[in-house]
């Protein structure tokens, strides 16, 4: 899959022959049309006027040009019905969490992003939303990586300044703070993203472009699917949407019928050309935000639980081919030195194979269970693993030379960054 393109937003004043600056320079992480959704300037067109990715305005960045606020075109007499029962209009969806949708902008100093490539200093821009009337506000990590200073613009353009309560690079998420009066805050409650189907309508609020609190709709996509976290990890159970998201929709909501939160616009897929939508988008999932948050508010930080293993998925010709004992499970192919699966003397392959023109290693254990629940898949040991934390001890049901075995496993923590 390819790297995601963090989406921020554009000042908007018009300006003919603008330059247009250098991209992110975590753009591009895979080279393959994933991109991020947040908007990031070089310190070196700040001051000047600058044409982003194809925005039908530009602006100076300077604070000395005007604004031209651009609203979403009327009618909003479109109806988003939802599968439950409930219809509402977009453009009720639109009025009812709208006011809850702000605008972040992010003064980055030089730094080393949390995937180790440098970011010279500059601004990003992007997405957030409202959580409660305490002043929290959910947004992506990498809208605010590196951020020396964060402000937040609200839709009746109050512009404060926010300090980070946590963020998670694992996750893409970060949870941050305004000191604001509670009767003007609008909260977006945050939907359950199990209940999440294929064909769902959806909506999305942003500032893509710095077109503040654009509106866009379409359907849930897929569900499901993996996307690359900022410092390398996978995250799991992402929902795909081919509602319209752009470079500044980072970190704002993706809505149900309700006007509830099921996800957090994070990245697009550009189709390897350009930067713009093709109609394929992704959102970290609600539920995945909740547990994050919930962390930050609790601790201060997320720490995720680590095995240390790399798996390969049994499939039948894998079984069949190697004589295995099952017909599912996972094949542990290298144990990584000192994780909890290295203490408890799980085994790794040894045997170079290729199978079906995949190559990876056999003989190690196979794992078929874990705390109690089969896994089958990846995902499944993974969401096991996620329920927990560092120091936890889970019990692993495995196959070791034809032999059933239950292996007791002190979880450790999660590496900055995946081991290779």
């Amino acid at each position: 899959m390819n790297s995601p393109t963090p989406n921020t937003p554009t000042p908007n004043s018009p300006t003919p022959n603008a330059p247009t600056p250098p991209p992110a320079p975590d753009a591009k992480r895979s080279g393959h049309g994933i991109r991020s959704l947040a908007l990031y300037l070089t310190a070196a067109v700040l001051g000047g006027v600058v044409a982003l990715g194809g925005a039908a305005t530009t602006g100076a960045l300077d604070g000395t040009s005007s604004t031209t606020i651009v609203r979403p075109s009327g009618g909003g007499t479109k109806a988003v019905t939802a599968v439950g029962g409930s219809t509402l209009s977009i453009n009720e969806i639109y009025t009812q969490s709208g006011p809850g949708v702000v605008q972040i902008t992010s003064k980055i100093g030089s730094s080393t992003s949390s995937n180790g490539q440098n970011k010279p200093a500059g601004q990003s821009l992007g997405s957030g939303f409202v959580m409660d009337r305490e002043g929290h506000i959910i947004t992506n990590y990498h809208v605010i990586d590196g951020a020396t200073t964060i402000t937040v613009r609200f839709s009746n353009d109050d512009t404060l300044t926010a300090t980070l309560v946590g963020s998670d690079p694992s996750t893409d998420v970060a949870l941050l703070k305004v000191n604001a009066d509670a009767d003007a805050l609008t909260p977006l409650v945050l939907a359950d993203s199990r209940a999440v189907e294929v064909g769902d309508a959806v909506v999305a609020i942003g500032n893509p472009f710095g077109l503040e609190r654009t509106v866009t709709s379409g359907i849930v996509s897929a569900l499901q699917r993996n996307v690359e976290a900022p410092n390398g990890y996978s995250i799991d159970h992402v929902i795909q949407t081919d509602a319209s998201i752009n470079h500044g929709n980072s970190g704002g909501p993706l809505l149900n019928t309700r006007g509830e939160v099921i996800g957090i616009n994070s990245q697009i897929e550009t189709g390897g050309s350009g930067d713009g939508n093709v109609g394929i988008g992704f959102a970290v999932p609600s539920n995945t935000v909740s547990t994050v948050v919930s962390q930050i508010l609790r601790d201060g930080k997320v720490l995720h639980a680590y095995l240390g293993v790399r798996l390969t998925e049994v499939t039948s010709d894998i079984a069949k081919s190697f004589k295995l004992p099952v017909t599912e499970g996972l094949v542990i192919e290298s144990v990584n030195n000192g994780s909890g699966a290295a203490d408890a003397g799980l085994k790794a392959g040894t045997r170079p194979v290729v199978v079906a023109g995949e190559s990876f290693r056999m003989g190690g254990d196979v794992i078929v269970a874990a705390d109690g629940k089969n896994v089958a898949r990846i995902n499944d040991l993974r969401d096991v693993i996620a329920a927990h934390r560092p120091g936890d001890r889970i019990e692993l049901k495995i196959y070791r030379d034809g032999s059933a075995k239950t292996v007791t496993v002190t979880l450790g923590q999660q590496p900055t960054t995946p081991v290779q």
